[in-house]
């Protein structure tokens, strides 16, 4: 329990298009326009005071990590997910994303999260689905959005999606989760999984979420504690990696 060692528990909460609280009490939090329709204004400025209205929410909420905003590509209209997203034009998308996360950090104690890193660019199949592309298209495409979200607002984190890139799950690449990220663009955040992805049989594997530099796995079960246990003692996964992740998850919480 970290409360035991002099660390506090940190809140985060979901909400594409305001904060989202859930419990056995009604809340009233502001619905804003979703991504989508913030986009059209091409208005970064006016975004960030979107960003900052919310960071007030999300502060009287007690809560520290907001889990916005969305970044990926609308490559494909019917994707479920497209309200939450910005744009198929990368550059709108990183540009707004970035003013939207000023916004928030702008306010002490809130972070942001950026997501879903990389390819999450349509719902069915969403665990299963292997993204094929080339080093050029993701780079220039689908990861471009994230890099000037990254560079130009220092988001607190980064989820990382559920889908596959080049037969490897987000969260288990070190490409994407240290090579690129931390190593190219100077992250130095935290990258959290999205909620349950090492529950599905052909899902992401615990140690390697660890190994990636996937800091946390979201929300966490016994299986994967035993899973990352049972690596470790088998030398599948060090215990510099064990450390790396949890510094830089009570570096977070420091920060927030």
């Amino acid at each position: 329990n970290l409360p035991d060692y002099g660390v506090p528990s940190i809140m985060t909460a979901d909400g594409p298009a305001g904060l989202r609280i859930s419990g056995d009490c009604v809340i009233n939090t502001t619905a804003w326009p979703c991504a989508t329709l913030l986009a059209c204004t091409w208005n970064p400025a006016l975004v960030q005071q979107v960003g900052q209205a919310g960071a007030k929410e999300v502060k009287e909420n007690n809560i520290a990590v907001w889990l916005t905003p969305a970044v990926n590509i609308h490559r494909n209209p019917l994707c479920g997910r497209n309200f939450e997203y910005y744009s198929e034009d990368p550059l709108l998308a990183g540009s707004l994303a970035a003013a939207v996360s000023k916004g928030v950090q702008s306010k002490a104690g809130c972070g942001v999260t950026i997501k879903h890193f990389a390819c999450n660019n349509q719902e069915d199949n969403r665990m299963g689905v292997d993204v094929h592309l080339s080093e050029r298209t993701l780079r220039e495409i689908y990861c471009r959005g994230f890099e000037i979200a990254v560079k130009e607002s220092k988001p607190a984190a980064i989820m990382s999606s559920y889908n596959l890139v080049n037969g490897i799950h987000a969260a288990n690449s070190k490409d994407l989760c240290t090579t690129i990220v931390r190593n190219e663009w100077g992250f130095d955040g935290v990258i959290m999984s999205d909620w349950n992805t090492t529950v599905p049989e052909d899902g992401s594997i615990p140690w390697k979420c660890a190994a990636a530099g996937n800091d946390i796995i979201m929300p966490g079960n016994e299986n994967d504690h035993r899973n990352i246990l049972e690596a470790y003692r088998s030398g599948k996964l060090s215990e510099e990696e064990i450390r790396m992740c949890a510094r830089r998850i009570l570096q977070l919480i420091e920060k927030l």
